[in-house]
């Protein structure tokens, strides 16, 4: 097996000599100058070929870590990383090259990231910065903050006729390259539209004609459902199998036949709706009620105190970002104390309905009063105090969070979840469910007016409490509400839940501190999306490519915010600035 191996002695013409002071001290060009080689020893990639007979590039582990790093902190290509290898003093210097060293073929790159993604730890890069960091005496604060941020797909948004011929299309090329001659032709034989499907696009059309485009649309559905009848009952390879699925589900998502037995484009847009059939895992979403995007999202755990990235996670962009908690929270996951978290409620919610998830959530814990310096020197004095597990965390958070089933979810986890539940409103302006006096315990309702109303219990748990006759004479009748049959308040399943988060947001003490904590997860995020290529955008197609890329940006900020802290290996371990 070749072995790429760097040099062991620092040569004349090191870059990193050459520069010298001009290697801006706290860059992460100087840590990874200094401590590269400690970082990616030379074995660090050695088990991703263990199985493989070719052996593995002769290009040592710190130099190719070192240049993926620094590809995703400046948001470049793989073509454009190995240039900047060959010609920048300061990449030279951080991967421990000489000045006349020669760059490797681009393609190391995406062979590397490819056997990462199938190695048993796809997220080295990341996880051995954070162990790090965590080694230096960071991230032991029992702080976090979460959000998310969109990251663009790489492909174009297909309508549905695109679509439709695309998937036809590509069965019949995976038939052709998997040698599957017998099955191309079968499939060729059913199609009934004047389309070699060869070639990508649109098929010609009047599209000023709303008949040529009804009849288009209705002859792609037909040869898709032709061609779905000839694979059934086959026995399909994996990629048949899976572009066969994705005819299938093509030909569903945005078409219905109508009464005259035409196929026609469905006035409706399917929750999960495919978007591309290129990357099919992208999806439409929406970062509020007004700014959509499609792709995907990517999800950070930032620890606000020293402004590291402690746990990222990608999902499509029609995702909840509360779906994400688990996924950046789990490590910290305990069991909560029977009896530590306080029960009593009061107050009202309204309804389920959570928000746009553009909102953000920051996450703190603390120790029950604990005072002294961790190992940076920093003031670990905590005065508030932690109702969770031992490992568990405080939540702020808003709407994205803040649903009931999350709130429970999380303090039945150990976490002291601390989620800006929105307020209670009235889309005409009337009293709004707050001005109600809601009694859980007696299951009635009394209204502004003194008016009692009892509520009635629904199979799938809550209620509702009709005031009905007891409206018609209210003299705060128009206050109330518009409608004929009197008011009626909805009682949530989880009523008690709500109202007790909104009862503690409501504290002045709570809102200093989520005020203080959460400008510090924007600024994460800004320097998160800076370098569009990677960050905002997508270079990639698919979740896995995409989540390799986020970690590996993920793992660059940490390694530039550990160089503003000072990070150095000294005899004792790693270590930082105090202070």
């Amino acid at each position: 097996m070749a072995v790429g191996r760097a040099e062991a002695q620092i040569r004349f013409d090191d870059a990193a000599g050459l520069l010298g002071d001009r290697l801006a001290p706290g860059s992460v060009y100087h840590l990874l100058a200094g401590e590269g080689q400690r970082l990616f020893p030379d074995d660090y990639f050695a088990e991703l070929f263990l199985a493989s007979a070719k052996g593995r590039p002769t290009v040592p582990a710190r130099v190719v870590a070192t240049t993926m790093l620094l590809q995703a902190h400046e948001g470049l290509s793989d073509r454009e990383a190995v240039e900047h290898l060959a010609f920048d003093l300061r990449w030279k210097a951080a991967a421990g090259l000489a000045v006349d060293a020669g760059a490797f073929h681009a393609t190391v790159l995406v062979g590397i990231r490819n056997r990462l993604r199938k190695s048993d730890r796809p997220r080295r890069l990341f996880e051995d910065v954070r162990a790090v960091a965590k080694a230096a005496g960071l991230l032991r604060g029992r702080n976090r903050v979460l959000d998310s941020t969109p990251v663009y797909d790489a492909v174009s948004t297909q309508d549905t006729v695109t679509q439709l011929r695309a998937v036809i299309r590509k069965v019949l090329m995976v038939a052709d390259r998997e040698g599957a001659a017998g099955l191309a032709a079968a499939v060729r034989a059913v199609l009934t539209r004047d389309d070699d499907y060869a070639t990508a696009g649109k098929p010609p059309c009047d599209w000023d004609d709303k008949t040529a485009r009804e009849e288009l649309v209705d002859a792609l559905v037909r040869d898709c459902l032709a061609v779905l009848a000839v694979l059934d009952g086959r026995e399909l390879s994996t990629g048949l199998a899976e572009a066969a699925e994705l005819l299938a589900l093509v030909a569903g998502q945005d078409v219905a036949e109508g009464d005259d037995g035409v196929f026609r484009i469905a006035r409706r847009v399917k929750p999960d709706r495919v978007i591309s059939t290129v990357d099919t895992q992208a999806r439409h979403g929406h970062k509020s009620r007004n700014r959509s995007f499609d792709g995907y999202k990517a999800h950070l755990s930032v620890d606000p105190d020293d402004e590291l990235i402690d746990e990222v996670a990608v999902t499509p962009a029609n995702t909840p970002d509360r779906d994400a908690v688990g996924d950046l929270l789990g490590e910290h996951t305990t069991v909560r104390p029977t009896g530590a978290i306080d029960t009593e409620t009061a107050g009202s919610a309204e309804g389920t309905h959570v928000g746009a998830d553009d909102d953000d959530v920051a996450v703190t814990t603390a120790p029950d009063t604990v005072t002294g310096e961790d190992a940076t020197g920093r003031d670990t004095t905590e005065d508030e105090p932690h109702e969770g597990g031992e490992n568990g965390l405080n939540v702020f958070g808003d709407s994205a969070y803040a649903d009931a089933d999350t709130l429970d979810e999380l303090e039945e986890q150990g976490h002291t979840p601390f989620a800006k539940v929105p307020p209670t409103r009235n889309r005409d302006g009337l009293f709004s469910k707050d001005q109600f006096d809601i009694d859980l315990d007696k299951q009635e309702v009394t209204c502004p007016a003194g008016n009692t109303a009892p509520v009635v219990a629904h199979s799938t748990g809550g209620g509702t409490a009709s005031f009905g006759d007891l409206c018609t004479s209210c003299p705060l009748r128009d206050l109330c509400t518009t409608s004929a049959t009197g008011r009626t308040v909805t009682i949530h399943p989880r009523e008690a839940t709500l109202t007790k988060h909104r009862s503690r947001q409501a504290d002045t003490a709570w809102k200093q501190r989520y005020r203080a904590t959460r400008p510090k997860v924007e600024r994460k995020i800004g320097h998160f999306v800076r370098r569009s290529w990677g960050g905002r955008r997508a270079r990639t197609r698919g979740k896995a490519r995409i989540l390799t890329d986020v970690l590996t940006r993920a793992a660059v900020l940490n390694l530039a915010r550990l160089g503003v802290l000072g990070l150095r290996h000294e005899p004792s371990g790693w270590a930082v600035n105090p202070g």
